[in-house]
């Protein structure tokens, strides 16, 4: 059974996990709000579409970011670390956008993995509903961990979760930070706290 996470905690991937991880998955999922009350909740009222876009910076133990992978770079430079498309607005069931990690082949220089998303089109949180994300074993399919953002406010950003390595294991931190920005570089003011 998956881990459901707070604000602020930090989790061994293993030990969650029952066994050291090859590869991992880390999903995002939203919705629309919808408008109108109840009456439009069950006539299908609703904003326009939310483009939300899942990022994933590669830092170094000062702090220094190494490579990012998000819409425009789908694949780190290294290969170690893989975004599975755009989605530009929420609809449908489960994870809207996904990156894997393979964290064998993470170079060694980086410390930490930090996963943010933003509102592209710069729509406030407000409008965005059920966000969340959640950690999978990648080959397995297995849900580790999931992390309910509570979403709503009127940031346009937030940065999620890190992973990061401590005494040679992976550990998963829920971070849930709102911030402001339309893009990874926006926030970068935001991430450096939890460096």
């Amino acid at each position: 059974m998956a881990v459901t996470l707070v604000k602020g905690q930090k989790i061994s991937l293993e030990k969650t996990a029952g066994a050291a991880l090859a590869s991992v998955r880390m999903g995002l999922g939203w919705d629309v709000a919808r408008s109108g009350g109840v009456l439009g909740r069950m006539f299908g009222g609703g904003a326009d579409p939310i483009d939300l876009d899942a990022s994933c910076g590669m830092f170094d133990a000062q702090g220094a970011l190494l490579d990012l992978v998000w819409f425009r770079q789908l694949r780190s430079r290294d290969g170690s670390i893989r975004h599975t498309g755009d989605n530009l607005t929420g609809a449908g069931e489960g994870d809207d956008e996904s990156i894997v990690v393979d964290l064998e082949r993470v170079p060694a220089e980086v410390r930490s993995l930090v996963f943010t998303v933003n509102s592209y089109r710069g729509q406030s949180f407000g409008t965005v509903e059920n966000a969340f994300c959640r950690l999978l074993d990648h080959r397995s399919g297995r849900e580790i961990a999931r992390y309910d953002l509570g979403a709503q406010g009127s940031h346009t950003a937030m940065v999620m979760s890190k992973l990061y390595r401590h005494g040679g294991e992976w550990k998963l931190h829920a971070i849930g930070e709102p911030a402001r920005g339309r893009t990874f570089q926006e926030i970068l003011t935001a991430i450096e706290p939890h460096l």
